[in-house]
């Protein structure tokens, strides 16, 4: 009688982290959510204050800047992150350090952002505080962001 295979066993669960799975299941959870904008701005701001003291107070201020500079962008969450979005479609989002125990939080740009330049470019930018000097070279690249010319 000749041996059966067993079939292969499944690499996800050592290919990708706990949080990396964790963020998986949010976009899950979020793609499944109604169109709701309220409820959309209600779960980006429940994530901001889930987030560990030094990135929930950046993120907050992040939130009042986006909000004030940029209204056309609709709060939410993408991938459990706090995010930014016009006609569905994520501009920019923000990672808190303490998601994947990074040393520094990220503000990241989608390719829905308007930030071409040349031939290459940043889409993302490393934040360990947020100074006023921050502030204004963030309400610059959000307005550049949201212009249309693409």
């Amino acid at each position: 009688m000749p041996a059966t295979k067993k079939p292969a066993r499944s690499t996800a669960s050592t290919v990708f982290t706990a949080e990396e799975k964790a963020a998986m299941k949010e976009l899950i959870k979020e793609r499944k959510a109604s169109g709701n904008k309220a409820e959309a701005e209600a779960d980006c701001l429940a994530k901001i204050a889930e987030m560990p003291p030094s990135d929930r107070k950046m993120a907050e201020r992040l939130h009042k800047l986006m909000v004030a500079t940029a209204p056309q962008l609709g709060p939410k969450t993408w991938y459990g992150m706090p995010a930014y979005a016009r006609d569905g479609n994520v501009v920019c989002f923000f990672q808190s350090a303490g998601k994947f125990k990074a040393r520094y939080a990220t503000l990241g740009f989608t390719d829905k952002a308007n930030l071409d330049d040349g031939e290459m470019w940043p889409t993302y930018y490393a934040l360990k505080t947020l100074t006023t000097a921050g502030e204004a070279k963030i309400a610059k690249l959000v307005k550049r962001a949201v212009t249309s010319g693409r």
